[in-house]
């Protein structure tokens, strides 16, 4: 018999390696062509694995929750038809000497980066630079300290003619200690009763993205009172002709992600990420909608090209990504390439919040709960106060590259499509 190599296969653009979460099949047990053999974890999402070939699975080469890169051998199947294990295999190794071509120019390129990094810190400060006058003690203590020019630069000094005193210096290294060890993880104790629960993969992975995105962008936040009465009462009229006619409910979320779509049509400077130094506008309108895992998780699912849909047409797909995340069924490239993300907090009851950038976008837009209130309503005989159906729009966005005006412009815009909601309108 011959042995077929199954390797792990692309799994989408960027993704490098996998996490095996399960095992299928074991040693010994016959597989079909096309037959999942293993359920992998990427820092995107989870996937299956299917085997190429007809056989019977000789080795298993990787135990669950070991990481296998893309490309890298993950079983041994015997099969019986050498001519389709020669096909696979010739194409595998094309694509393998592809993988090892790539792999080795990012080490190239690693070992640069580090060697640059470490010219720079071992290149001496040239104080000629500075119009700022530091004494030989102070620059002494700079250099065997670490202290770069700018950061010198910035100490304010109380000697003569605000001069940087030893005093000074020594002060700032305290402080600069002091600061690191804040942002050190801090130990806890462990007492009898308590439970230690390791954190999933999942969780690592949201937690290193969310403190990375609270580092990188300035977040700052907008607020706004939507009256969606209009939305509520034209809903509650369509949803069950929708529902016998598609098979399927109609619920808020494609009406707010429309809204959202529209908005960024309208602002397309909301529809940017930023590249070091530079802006990048996006061509097109990618909208993320946060979901809720059963696990407790989150994932992000994508709406692609979300203003060029129909209020049907966003709907299925909402519907479509929403039943497919939480029963794990999403392909790795349906979670990436967003451009602004829409997280509907109001489904657990909550008003308002901050919601925390989707990096590298640099918006992101958290629905309240609609709530049933009093409210002054103008009218040509004057104001009376009648219920109507409000909700809370929170706008987290990257103060680095949006001003204040925008990010109120935008949310506000999104507030005025629902409130203007057309009461007629057809779907």
């Amino acid at each position: 018999m011959a042995k077929y190599e199954l390797k792990l296969p692309s799994m989408g653009e960027s993704v490098a390696e996998a996490t095996i979460t399960n095992w299928l099949k074991k040693v010994g047990d016959p597989i079909e062509a096309e037959e999942t053999i293993a359920e992998v974890a990427t820092d995107k999402v989870d996937s299956e694995v299917p085997c190429d070939v007809s056989g019977i699975v000789a080795e298993i080469l990787f135990k669950v929750d070991e990481v296998v890169k893309v490309g890298q051998v993950m079983a041994i199947i015997e099969t019986e038809n050498d001519a389709e294990i020669e096909a696979e295999n010739g194409n595998e190794d094309e694509a393998e000497n592809g993988n090892e071509d790539e792999a080795e120019n990012e080490a190239k390129n690693l070992t640069q980066q580090i060697a640059e990094i470490k010219e720079t810190l071992a290149a001496p400060i040239d104080f000629s630079s500075s119009e700022r006058f530091y004494s030989p003690l102070v620059k002494n203590i700079a250099k065997k300290e670490g202290i770069t020019l700018n950061e010198l630069n910035h100490i304010q000094g109380t000697g003569l003619n605000n001069r940087v005193t030893k005093d000074d210096i020594l002060g700032y290294l305290a402080h600069r200690t002091q600061k690191t060890s804040i942002f050190a993880t801090p130990t806890s104790s462990f007492v009898e009763g308590d439970d230690r629960i390791e954190m999933s993969r999942m969780g690592k992975i949201i937690a290193e993205h969310m403190t990375m995105s609270k580092q990188t962008s300035a977040h700052v936040q907008s607020f706004t009172e939507v009256d969606v009465t209009r939305v509520w009462q034209w809903r509650n009229k369509v949803k069950k002709a929708f529902e016998a006619r598609e098979g399927e409910k109609i619920t808020f979320t494609p009406i707010f992600m429309e809204a959202v779509a529209k908005a960024l049509v309208d602002f397309p400077m909301m529809n940017i990420s930023v590249e070091g130094n530079t802006i990048i506008k996006k061509k097109h309108i990618n909208i993320g909608m946060a979901t809720a895992l059963p696990d407790g998780n989150l994932i992000v699912p994508v709406i692609k090209n979300a203003d060029a849909l129909n209020l049907r047409g966003m709907a299925k797909t909402v519907n479509d990504l929403a039943r497919r995340a939480r029963a794990g069924q999403l392909k790795p490239d349906e979670v990436k390439d967003g451009t602004y993300t829409v997280t509907n907090i109001g489904s657990f009851g909550t008003l308002f919040g901050t919601p925390i950038i989707n990096q590298p976008q640099v918006g992101i837009l958290a629905i309240g709960a609609i709530c049933k209130v009093p409210s002054v309503i103008e009218t040509p005989e004057g104001d009376v106060v009648g219920i109507r159906y409000k909700m809370m729009l929170s706008h987290s966005y990257d103060h680095r590259v949006v001003n204040g005006a925008l990010g109120g412009m935008f949310v506000q815009r999104v507030a005025e499509y629902l409130e203007k909601w057309d009461m007629n309108r057809n779907i």
